[in-house]
């Protein structure tokens, strides 16, 4: 019986399997942003590396990765003009699954006059992995917003093809409590045949989505298509509603990671998160 066929998820008892959560309250304070309460739960750690502004929250996976079952929560509060960048060590890994789905949940809350980056790095499909995550973001309308999420299907320096495999992803953006941005996602089953064909993908095995929300976020449409002119990745950015949307998609990994740091550093006016080179 295949992985994705299995028919329950009690295959692997639940008690073997991760469950972790990271919650953390930012504030700016002696004029900088400071960490004022945290708390870690299983293999997830949060680390906070001096930098010149601002703060950066690293997010780092005791366990190097995730397979099916395993449950990861992160909660951010970026209090009243705080400057928060969230990052992760690595890119995450999402391994094979016996019939049991990874769970990934964020939420982030961002205070008048704040600002937060979700950068995590890639996250990387392995075959057959099953992966289900929501992202639920809250924000002033004088605070600011920016969302970048990547996915490998596959290591291809390893010759790794993901033939089969779930994954979803859920975003949810309001602002003063009204939503703005809902976004679903779902692939399913033969991911790899799914990518190849024209309309879907036309070959693909790396898609970026970045989402930036700010009072300004519309005027930096043509910062955003300048920075992607030279992109080998397929790439198109639109702004609407006070909201920036950036989609990235080709077939080399490696070419939308290039562009990614070209776009970040074109929008932020720094370089991407020191964990990044």
């Amino acid at each position: 019986m295949s992985a994705l066929t299995c028919p329950s998820e009690g295959i692997v008892p639940a008690y073997v399997r991760a469950k972790g959560e990271i919650r953390a309250r930012f504030a700016a304070t002696a004029g900088r942003t400071r960490l004022m309460q945290a708390y870690e739960h299983g293999g997830l750690r949060l680390r906070c590396p001096h930098v010149a502004s601002g703060c950066e929250a690293v997010l780092i996976n005791t366990g190097g990765g995730m397979a099916g079952g395993d449950h990861a929560s992160y909660s951010f509060i970026a209090e009243a003009k705080a400057d928060l960048t969230v990052t992760t060590q690595s890119a995450e890994k999402i391994y094979r699954s016996q019939g049991a789905t990874t769970q990934v949940g964020v939420t982030l809350q961002i205070g008048a006059e704040a600002g937060l980056e979700w950068l995590p790095q890639e996250t990387i499909l392995f075959d057959q992995a099953l992966l289900s995550r929501r992202l639920d973001a809250s924000l002033e309308t004088d605070s600011s917003l920016t969302l970048m999420e990547s996915v490998v299907f596959g290591r291809l320096a390893r010759s790794e093809t993901v033939h089969h495999g779930i994954f979803r992803d859920r975003w949810r953006v309001k602002r003063n409590g009204h939503l703005i941005f809902a976004e679903d996602v779902r692939l399913s089953g033969p991911i790899a045949s799914i990518l190849d064909r024209r309309a879907c993908g036309n070959g693909a095995r790396m898609v970026a989505t970045l989402l930036h929300v700010a009072p300004d976020a519309e005027s930096k449409l043509e910062v955003a298509r300048a920075a992607l002119q030279d992109s080998s990745a397929e790439a198109g950015a639109s702004a609407w509603n006070g909201m920036l949307l950036v989609r990235l998609i080709s077939p080399s990994p490696e070419h939308v990671r290039a562009s990614i740091v070209s776009l970040l550093a074109a929008l932020r006016r720094r370089s991407a998160p020191r964990v990044w080179q």
